[in-house]
């Protein structure tokens, strides 16, 4: 009986803020797999070890989540004033499905450290000490982030003492900046509130009509207040999770919205995309203990926020959520502007299952639209394996 050899194909397995993916040069993939198409997804999808209907990923090296069922693929750029450009793949868990529609924030934190250890980044523009600055062009969503990394002997330093809620060990800060985070959508001609308003009545069956801020920022997000749907902002994840019934109205609110918003043509389009857009549910600070079991108080925060990932709760919070959270924060008259008090606001802390996060953004009213120039944010990031992943030849 004849049989397929294995191939293996040189990776990087990384923590990257509170995701981890399997990292890969793009000139280090198969050719077939080097272009977008079938041959690709095919590839990564055995990667991570999905479809799984068990819902494990268990021949695989993804872990079972939305933030560890991630790939990325990155090259040097083409374009001018950029090092690398970066790709992101969302590998669904039970389905034959790689999302492309989005970033994801968190695991471009490691997209720096990965191109400067990968040797795709100019030699000349990386200092041996100090900070070396990575431009990298998000293939996804066209959009530039400019990433902070620190250098220690000539290398990349990943230790250090920044703390990150979500992440069990500290490490070395790596600060992004996501430069005019207005996500180009498709159907949303790149407005930041494809609607054009900052709050819409959404009309959702079943649930009813729902205040909602749709918003084009980091990744495309729907946020609606937490008390609408039943919720007072300080669930974890059990509470919904594991829950039916919430997760089908959650994604229902996911799919009007989305339809709101210019994403899809009609409600079954939904499924094609997983990644995209998130739900999210704010209130006004209050007092909850985070996963780890750490207190949070209501006077060290603005806001609280919950938001969805692959039909699921979030354990944190996805970085490009992060980034719609701390745009919509700084323009008045938003849903979490509302949340953290109101007013105009340059940064808010907010509270998520696993602590709090500090995100700001610098929003400007030009000629009646409002635009934001850059959101920013820190996180971390670490090599937890390096080598080859092997999959069946074929």
């Amino acid at each position: 009986m004849s049989h397929a050899a294995q191939i293996r194909i040189p990776a990087t397995y990384m923590r990257g803020g509170t995701s981890k993916g399997v990292f890969f040069r793009l000139e280090d993939l198969p050719e077939v797999a080097r272009v977008p198409g079938p041959a690709r997804d095919a590839l990564l999808q055995r990667v991570i070890g999905s479809p799984d209907p068990y819902g494990k990923q268990i021949d695989g090296m993804g872990g079972a989540t939305s933030s560890t069922s991630k790939t990325v693929i990155v090259s040097r750029s083409t374009r001018p004033d950029h090092d690398v450009d970066y790709l992101f793949g969302q590998v669904a868990i039970d389905k034959a499905f790689v999302d492309w529609s989005g970033n994801c924030g968190n695991l471009s934190a490691a997209v720096g450290p990965f191109a400067i250890a990968s040797g795709l980044v100019d030699p000349a523009r990386v200092p041996r000490d100090g900070i070396a600055i990575v431009r990298i062009w998000q293939a996804n969503i066209g959009k530039t982030i400019i990433a902070h990394v620190p250098m220690t002997g000539g290398a990349v330093q990943e230790t250090g003492d920044f703390e990150l809620d979500g992440v069990t060990f500290p490490a070395a800060e790596v600060q992004l900046e996501f430069m005019d985070p207005a996500a180009e959508e498709e159907g949303a001609g790149g407005a930041m509130f494809p609607t054009g308003n900052l709050v819409d009545d959404l009309e959702v069956p079943g649930v009813g009509t729902l205040k909602a801020t749709l918003i084009n920022a980091g990744i495309p997000t729907i946020f609606v207040e937490a008390s609408a749907i039943g919720y007072t902002g300080t669930e974890l994840q059990d509470a919904i999770n594991g829950d039916d019934k919430a997760l089908a109205m959650f994604e229902t609110v996911r799919a009007h919205g989305a339809l709101r918003m210019g994403l899809i043509r009609s409600l079954d389009q939904i499924a094609t995309r997983q990644h995209t857009p998130k739900v999210a549910f704010v209130a006004g600070p209050a007092d909850y203990v985070a996963s780890s079991g750490k207190h949070v108080k209501a006077g060290d925060i603005d806001l609280l926020v919950r938001a969805m990932s692959m039909g699921k709760l979030h354990h944190a919070m996805m970085g490009t959520a992060a980034v719609a959270i701390g745009t919509a924060a700084a323009i008045p008259g938003t849903l979490v502007n509302l949340a953290a008090g109101g007013g105009e606001r340059q940064a808010v802390r907010f509270g998520h299952p696993s602590g709090t996060l500090r995100v700001g953004a610098e929003a400007t009213l030009v000629d009646g639209a409002w635009t934001v120039t850059k959101a920013v944010m820190s996180r971390s990031a670490r090599v937890l394996m390096e080598g080859w992943v092997r999959v069946p030849g074929g």
